[in-house]
């Protein structure tokens, strides 16, 4: 089977999934307690407007996770057809109590690749979390790399990003992100993903 109809099945299978969950959560609404909308009104929001809002936002979690799973699994899966050797591994938080394991999403030799589709996070414990889990990779023998496809928009996420990056350098490892993570994967797969996804896209606005 060609990669792309690989790639192309798996975006079919999320994307269904996806509509099946939007879909069970629009129904579990219409029987929800609405005695919140007192409020919504306080502040200037009608009830068909906080309705949709609500609707909405529980919609956007479901984007936002599938988005995320979908894209970790697609790179996975490049990374797989040109490496074989490519696993998904835990190791043990060696230098702390929490968490007890780290992920690796894609180990290929002494790689240890970190996939993200974006990260948008502006805790700054966030920081700490990834400086451990960096530091563990590294003790254990490994090089770390992450690749994020998305940037985030706001200031403070960006700024986190940049230290990232930092820290990323400062244990040899290497950062990749927006055009960087794409041409990383095209570069080391020879798969271009970005393009098959964007003929997806495409795809389905013609539909």
């Amino acid at each position: 089977m060609l990669v792309e109809q690989k790639i192309h099945e798996l975006a079919n299978k999320y994307a269904l999934e996806l509509k099946k969950k939007m879909a069970n959560r629009v129904d579990e609404m219409v029987g929800d307690d609405k005695a919140h909308y007192l409020i919504y009104s306080v502040l200037g929001i009608t009830a068909e407007e906080g309705e949709l809002i609500d609707i909405y936002q529980n919609k956007g979690r479901f984007l936002y996770k599938y988005a995320g799973a979908f894209l970790e699994e697609v790179t996975f899966f490049c990374l797989k057809e040109k490496f074989p050797q490519a696993q998904k591994t835990k190791i043990a938080n060696t230098l702390g109590k929490r968490p007890k394991q780290f992920e690796i999403d894609c180990l290929i030799n002494k790689d240890a690749l970190e996939i993200k589709w974006r990260d948008a996070t502006t805790d700054g414990d966030h920081i700490t979390k990834e400086h451990t889990r960096i530091q563990v990779i590294k003790k254990n023998g490994y090089i770390p790399i992450r690749l994020m496809f998305y940037y985030p928009n706001r200031d403070q996420a960006r700024r986190i990003q940049a230290t990232l990056k930092t820290i990323y350098a400062g244990v040899g490892g290497h950062y990749y992100a927006g055009d960087a993570a794409w041409d990383y994967i095209q570069q080391h797969t020879g798969i271009d993903l970005k393009h098959i996804l964007e003929q997806i896209a495409a795809d389905n606005k013609g539909n």
